[in-house]
C-alpha cells in the first residue's frame, strides 16, 4: 500500500481501450491508485519491480504470455502481489488454472465497477494476511 493509504493497482491487458477504461475506473476511487500498465504477461513480470503494485488486474488472453502463466511467475517472484484475472468467460477450467497459478480471483470483464472494486479490495486483503 502506498504512503497515502491507497491500494496500488497495475493493469495488464493488450487492449488499449480496456486499459484506458480501467484507468478511469481506478481514478474514480480515492483508495485505488493507478500504478502502471503493461500490454502482455512478459512485460508485466518485468515491470512489477518498477511499479511495485499491491494488486494486478490481469487479462487472461494476451500475446507473448497469457495471464495465467504471468500470474504464476509473478506470484513466485513477488508473493506479496495479488492478481485478479479478468476474462470474458467464467469457464471452470480457466478459473481452476488461474487459482492454481496463484490468482486471488477471476472476474468477468463485464463485471460492474462495484464488483471490480470489491475484487481489488478482497485481493489486497488476502495479500495483507500473508
Amino acid at each position: 500500500m502506498s504512503n497515502r493509504g491507497s491500494i496500488r493497482v497495475m493493469l495488464v491487458d493488450d487492449n488499449v481501450a480496456v486499459r484506458n477504461g480501467l484507468i478511469l475506473f481506478l481514478n474514480s476511487f480515492d483508495h485505488l491508485e493507478f500504478a502502471g500498465q503493461a500490454t502482455n504477461g512478459k512485460e508485466a513480470i518485468r515491470l512489477c519491480a518498477k511499479f511495485q503494485p499491491d494488486v494486478i488486474l490481469m487479462d487472461y488472453v494476451m500475446p507473448e504470455m497469457d495471464g495465467v502463466t504471468a500470474t504464476k511467475a509473478i506470484r513466485h517472484q513477488y508473493p506479496h502481489i495479488q492478481v485478479v484475472i479478468l476474462t470474458f468467460t467464467q469457464d471452470s477450467a480457466l478459473i481452476e488454472a488461474a487459482k492454481k497459478a496463484g490468482a486471488a480471483t477471476c472476474l468477468q470483464k463485464a463485471a460492474s465497477i462495484h464488483e471490480l472494486e470489491a475484487a481489488i479490495r478482497q485481493a489486497y486483503a488476502q495479500g495483507a494476511m500473508n
